[in-house]
């Protein structure tokens, strides 16, 4: 008999409806009936994608033994974090408040007030790997809530009275370039300089770490910096953390040498890194930057596109039971079957194919990633680097046909705004360096689905697509919103720029925190029942740009487009409301300190005045496009509009046809009506362009 997640629109909700358990979907229903009984709440939140939660339904949830105990002596709730990361924001916080522990699955035992008073991750059902047995857990819990009622409600009431005072904390101040300087030591500090990347394992790319890097390089050219960025980027593209046959990175690596990954592929995870690539490559056009480029963005169009617009959520590492990671590994006996004797020889030595892999589960499969050159390879076996290079894909396009045949682990098709977000503007920035125009169509019609599907000009955009009316974040305003301002910026389309102001002004209305700075996570009126009263104003980069730091960039890049000080203000207001506490958090708030970066070093602003269709207009706005510039933000004036301020200075200097100017902060380069010119205003950064033109 299904239980009340049958017609859930999360997949993984809909994947517990046969359970024995009684779960109840996040809701006042749940926790009415546990005030009713006086019971304690079970919350589970997971994901379609999380390994050790369908680990966890099938050893536990799925017994009835254990579903039974549950059932008799708890109100059972089942959460989605991706569906609902307000909600698993706020029982992260508290579990790890309680116990140092976090991630996915979260297992967190409340009172019927919402209040956590004990939690922990993944359980097994019998006491193993150093953790206590389900079951047993369950029958301690529900003995101290009946034994010691009112002391564990008094405990999870002070609980959420620190939790307050900790989320909301703020300490104003000025930014200072010391401050960045601080974290960018840090990362130094921090970076595994044998294998690539900051800290040990496991370890996880940290885009936003390496975002912040390279916009500081690109104006330093400090060594260290090309070091640190170089060997990880590398790393990342030659390990098994990036798919070496379909495209696309994996969400982390169990080891430090980012071999072994956890096989998940997240959206989020592959937006940004498509972004950090593209800059990356940007600066040094190396083909290995350019390949992942192309592959990370295929496996986005190929793998999570929706064909009426957007992207899916994540694909699953698994496909059942006892997988782990099937569909992307092999053994020298499957890769056998489908290659001739010189293929496999080569595939052999180009991924480290062997008899003994690196999979714990099952010591054949391998895990491909790149352990020799072509050029390594053709000294080994004493062949022409071209015979290595044509061998080697043919043999790549075999297994890749192959892998398609097998059961591949299920995508969530579940499109969300925020991550949808960083899609589009990670697919502009692709094709700034690609050229590849499915990269613009496939970003321009998931933000045309949004805006017809999600959007609502007093509250912005849903979280969810498939529940324009239900929860909204942070998150997804202003993700949506720099997506809408590169989007503008391509296509001169004024639609995008009149969203991303009225976004712009819901934050204002709904988010903004007026005596401290800074937003809430969430709009007022969503801020209210069990769990959700405790405000958050997210700093950290977890596991997507924080709120506030893209807040802080989406209102500077506004500002720059508008000419409005009001967005220069209010990101001005983000960075003060913020500026000791982000320190604490260091590189972990890396969105924060590149918008405190750009505070201190303003972005070039490129105005095309003309008509968007006007073939001069076109080709001076597609040099700027493609320029590479580590920080530009362009914006279009039509015939007969007024220049932004800095611009108008120069206005008597313009012809009578379309120009270009380059503005950074309140100076302005002279007008230009040659696209080549332009562009190298822009690529001789970080010369001002008015030095530029004096030179």
């Amino acid at each position: 008999m299904a239980n009340r997640l049958a017609n859930a629109a999360s997949p993984y909700l809909r994947a517990a409806a046969h359970q024995p358990v009684d779960w109840y979907p996040w809701g006042e229903e749940a926790f009415e009936r546990a005030r009713r009984e006086d019971k304690p709440v079970l919350l589970d939140i997971g994901a379609a994608w999380c390994h050790w939660c369908h680990v966890m339904d099938h050893e536990s949830y799925e017994d009835p033994e254990v579903a039974a105990f549950i059932n008799e002596h708890f109100v059972p709730v089942k959460v989605d974090r991706d569906e609902r990361p307000d909600v698993d924001a706020r029982y992260q916080h508290a579990v790890s408040a309680l116990t140092g522990q976090g991630g996915w699955p979260l297992t967190a035992f409340l009172t019927p007030e919402g209040h956590t008073f004990y939690g922990g991750t993944y359980f097994p059902k019998e006491d193993r790997y150093g953790r206590p047995g389900f079951l047993r857990v369950l029958r301690s819990v529900a003995e101290t809530y009946r034994r010691e009622r009112d002391r564990t409600r008094e405990a999870a009431r002070k609980l959420v009275e620190e939790l307050r005072r900790a989320q909301v904390a703020s300490a104003p101040g000025e930014v200072e370039a010391s401050y960045v300087d601080a974290v960018l030591d840090e990362l130094s500090r921090a970076f595994d300089i044998r294998y690539g990347g900051f800290g040990a394992a496991p370890k996880f790319p940290h885009p936003s770490a390496l975002d912040l890097l390279l916009y500081h390089y690109a104006y330093r050219k400090e060594g260290w910096m090309e070091v640190v960025l170089r060997r990880t980027l590398d790393a990342m593209a030659r390990g098994g953390i990036y798919d070496q046959l379909g495209g696309g990175f994996h969400r982390y690596s169990t080891d430090a040498w980012w071999c072994v990954p956890h096989f998940e592929k997240m959206l989020y995870d592959n937006a940004a890194l498509l972004a950090t690539y593209s800059r990356a490559y940007a600066l040094w056009p190396d083909p290995l930057y350019r390949a992942v480029v192309e592959g990370t963005a295929g496996f986005l169009l190929e793998v999570l596109l929706d064909p009426a617009g957007g992207f899916g959520a994540s694909q699953d590492a698994d496909t059942g039971p006892g997988d782990d990671g099937d569909f992307f590994t092999w053994t020298v006996e499957e890769a056998a079957r489908v290659l001739e004797v010189e293929e496999l020889e080569v595939v052999r030595l180009r991924f480290d194919l062997d008899e003994r892999g690196e999979m714990h589960h099952d010591p054949r499969r391998n895990v491909l990633w790149v352990a020799a050159t072509p050029e390594e390879i053709a000294q080994r076996l004493g062949w022409a680097r071209d015979r290595v290079e044509a061998v080697l894909e043919r043999a790549v396009a075999k297994l890749r046909a192959a892998r398609v045949a097998r059961p591949a682990p299920a995508v969530d098709r579940s499109l969300y705004a925020s991550w949808n977000g960083m899609a589009a503007l990670g697919l502009l920035q692709a094709h700034q360096v690609t050229g590849d125009d499915r990269y613009v169509r496939a970003a321009t019609a998931t933000l045309t689905r949004f805006l017809r599907e999600a959007y609502q000009d007093d509250s912005g955009f849903s979280h969810a697509l498939h529940d324009p009316a239900g929860p909204r974040t942070l998150d997804d305003q202003v993700h949506m919103g720099r997506a809408l301002l590169a989007a503008y910026g391509l296509s001169g389309e004024r639609r995008y720029l009149d969203v991303a102001i009225r976004l712009a002004e819901v934050l204002d209305a709904e988010y903004r925190d007026p005596a401290e700075g800074g937003y809430f996570d969430v709009p007022r009126h969503q801020a209210r029942g069990p769990g959700l009263e405790l405000p958050y104003k997210p700093i950290q980069d977890s596991p997507t740009p924080s709120g506030n730091g893209t807040a802080a960039l989406f209102l500077q890049d506004l500002a720059v487009v508008t000419g409005n000080r009001r967005w220069s203000d209010r990101a001005q207001e983000v960075l003060r409301g913020f500026a000791a506490v982000a320190r604490a958090y260091g590189y972990f708030a890396a969105a924060y300190f590149l918008a405190a970066s750009r505070a201190l070093r303003p972005p070039a602003h490129v105005v095309v005045a003309g008509d968007p269709a006007h073939p001069t207009a076109r080709a001076l706005q597609q040099a700027a496009w493609h320029a590479a510039h580590p920080d530009r933000i362009l914006s279009w004036v039509q015939p007969g509009g007024e220049l932004p301020e800095p611009a108008r200075a120069m206005a008597d200097r313009a012809g009578p046809g379309p120009v270009a100017f380059v503005c950074v902060g309140t100076s302005c380069a002279p007008p230009t009506d040659g696209p080549e010119r332009l562009k190298e205003l822009l690529e001789r950064s970080p010369v001002h362009p008015a030095e530029a033109h004096a030179e």
